[in-house]
């Protein structure tokens, strides 16, 4: 049997999976320096999402690694805690998932508001944006997104006048160009991954003409991995720890999931089975904890690529983890060459699709709601954290479905002799009370009521006191006892 009949698709996934290297070593590289851990803690991660959870059944297309839309949560993480407790928090996250997984909470995770996530992203987006800007103007960037956001006209005018730190922001500046313009680039161009060609450009402009900017720091693969030590489990005790690993689990699995999601709109394969995708995600970062690498997610940007290379099954995502682990260990030094300036770029960009500007206008448009939602969790995580800011979006989520669902309608017939008769329908909760009431205290004090609740599909226990209280007060002025008609 020779190996077309045993691996059918192997040429196809191999093209795949170079494609989806050179796409990913860049963007691995950036988001652990945007991290603020060693770059070579990302291809560790990208390695492990490649080789351990590309082997995993749950999305068979999608390819997982370092992502942007964890990076801010990690940078703080690893300021707050240090880069020991990094480990930890991955670890339990990973623990926390398989968990999840196994008790079949993966296809809940649907039914999360698509406005928070949305906001979710976008918050971290430009909080993204903000914090690579300042890497982009070699400056130091504040500690809170609010800051970031307010020292940034400073920052930049302040760099202009400096010509190292103009030469950084000039860089990052074309490499965003490369990036945007790529699209329009020659079709034989284009075989090469706008990142990859971007950094690529960046790292040969900073060497050409000797220009003063920072590079990427060089450890070695060994000695960056560093396993949490059994003194770095105590930190669990502290329930801000506690709060970060939730919100890892939170947004890395809400992450995944959403993005099996659009993946599975771009092949006629097989379909995510999310329970099992679940868990993947959970092993793979659960290994990432135990090497004291970054946290791990499905990634869009990865994923796209590795359907639009032609990629038909798994085999793709493994083999670019495995090209990722021989550039690991064979040319390390390369990344010594790369301006980090270049990798703020790419996050900059990355930052931007994280934005859903389209959506807002469309949601405008049509659910100004929802609109309302993905704005509002967006702030939030800029103005107060990552987790405070889906919280407030998740109860915001919560209590418009509570409002949406409390519908209710009170019609009154008034025949101009005998008692006024009055039906409530739909479903009668406090958030509708004050409605009720005025309605209710409005009809006419001298004449008897009859008050159906029959079509009432809810009565709770807040409505069914005021209505009580209501009748009382109408009956005390000396008009016969109102007529209830029970719910």
């Amino acid at each position: 049997m020779d190996n077309s009949t045993r691996f059918p698709h192997l040429r196809q996934d191999f093209a795949a999976s170079l494609v989806v290297f050179l796409v990913a070593l860049p963007l691995c590289v950036g988001v652990a320096v945007a991290s603020g851990v060693p770059a070579e803690l990302g291809l560790v991660t990208g390695i492990v999402g490649g080789i351990v959870t590309g082997l995993m059944r749950g999305s068979s297309l999608q390819v997982s690694g370092p992502a942007a839309g964890l990076t801010v949560l990690v940078f703080e993480a690893v300021r707050e805690y240090g880069l020991p407790a990094l480990g930890v928090i991955v670890l339990a996250t990973g623990a926390l998932q398989i968990l999840m997984g196994a008790l079949k909470l993966g296809r809940w995770f649907r039914a999360i508001s698509v406005s928070v996530v949305e906001g979710m992203l976008a918050g971290i987006g430009l909080v993204l944006i903000a914090g690579q800007l300042y890497s982009m103007a070699d400056a130091k960037a504040p500690a809170s997104g609010l800051a970031k956001m307010a020292g940034l006209p400073a920052a930049l005018t302040e760099a202009a006048t400096d010509p190292g730190a103009l030469a950084s922001v000039g860089l990052g500046a074309g490499t965003i160009a490369v990036l945007v313009l790529w699209k329009r680039a020659p079709k034989r161009l284009r075989t090469l991954p706008g990142p990859l060609a971007a950094v690529g450009l960046a790292t040969l402009a900073a060497l050409a003409f000797s220009l003063p900017v920072a590079t990427v720091e060089v450890r070695g693969l060994l000695d960056s991995v560093q396993p949490p030590s059994l003194s770095a489990f105590g930190e669990l005790a502290n329930i801000g720890l506690l709060g970060t690993i939730v919100a890892f689990t939170l947004i890395a699995s809400a992450e995944s999931l959403f993005s099996a999601a659009a993946v599975d709109r771009l092949h006629d394969g097989a379909r995510t089975q999310y329970d099992k995708e679940l868990m993947a995600q959970g092993t793979g970062n659960a290994i990432c904890g135990v090497l004291g690498a970054l946290p791990m997610t499905a990634v869009i940007v990865r994923s796209a690529a590795n359907v639009q290379a032609g990629a038909r099954t798994k085999a793709s995502r493994v083999m670019h983890g495995v090209w990722l682990l021989l550039f690991a260990a064979l040319l390390p030094n390369v990344l010594g060459y790369i301006p980090i300036p270049a990798l703020a770029g790419i996050l900059v960009y990355s930052g931007a699709k994280l934005i859903p500007v389209r959506e807002i206008v469309s949601l405008w448009r049509e659910h100004r709601g929802e609109a309302l939602i993905l704005v509002v969790t967006a702030v939030s995580i800029v103005a107060v954290s990552m987790f405070e800011g889906v919280l407030i979006g998740l109860a915001l989520a919560v209590a418009k479905t509570a409002w949406e669902a409390s519908h209710i309608r009170l019609e009154v017939v008034d025949k101009g002799a005998g008692p006024v008769q009055a039906y409530l329908s739909g479903n009668a909760t406090f958030l509708r009370l004050p409605k009720i009431l005025d309605s209710l205290e409005a009809l006419p004090q001298d004449r008897p009521v009859e008050l159906d609740l029959s079509g009432l599909h809810h009565l709770d226990h807040a409505c069914r006191t005021a209505l009580e209280n209501w009748a009382e007060r109408h009956s005390a002025a000396g008009t016969e006892p109102v007529r209830v008609t029970a719910a």
